[in-house]
């Protein structure tokens, strides 16, 4: 009976030292899992990381161009005075047609019919026009600047893989 218990002893030992190695072996591969996922977040982390610095950076060039583009529009405005005088405003009669067409314009519509009233003066003076036309062309150039910064953001985060 001895021989008995020892083969029953080795076999025990046995499957004890191969349990053993399977378990150790299935942590080992769960560790190496986790550090791969860890690293793989960690790549992740520091792309939106960059994307995020990049994004930024394009933010602050658009708000830079843009007050440039508003800072010259109020310089305009305020040298209209200058440019277009109380003497050109008297001169100049501003008709009801071309106040017409310039509002049909600003709406993206068409004029309404014209009618012999828009040969009258419309009692817009020439320097409140010029004040007009400098603030669309502000808000146009202003439009522009961030259309401009929003193709750099999709240009940047296309060349770098990212889905914008």
């Amino acid at each position: 009976m001895t021989v008995l218990r020892q083969i029953l002893f080795g076999v025990a030992l046995i499957a004890v030292l191969c349990l053993y190695g399977w378990i150790t072996q299935h942590r080992i591969a769960t560790a190496e899992a986790r550090a791969t996922a860890a690293e793989a977040g960690e790549r992740i982390a520091q792309g939106q990381l960059a994307q995020k610095q990049v994004s930024d950076h394009i933010v602050v060039q658009y708000v830079d161009r843009v007050q440039v583009v508003h800072d010259i529009g109020a310089t305009l405005t305020k040298e209209i005075p200058v440019y277009v005088t109380a003497q050109a405003d008297a001169r100049c009669l501003v008709p009801v047609g071309f106040a017409r067409v310039h509002d049909a314009a600003a709406a993206g519509v068409l004029p309404d019919t014209p009618s012999a009233a828009d040969a009258q003066p419309s009692g817009l003076a020439l320097s409140a026009v010029a004040g007009t036309v400098v603030d669309n062309y502000t808000t146009c150039h202003a439009t522009a600047a961030q259309l401009t910064a929003l193709q750099d953001w999709v240009r940047v985060n296309t060349a770098s893989g990212a889905k914008p």
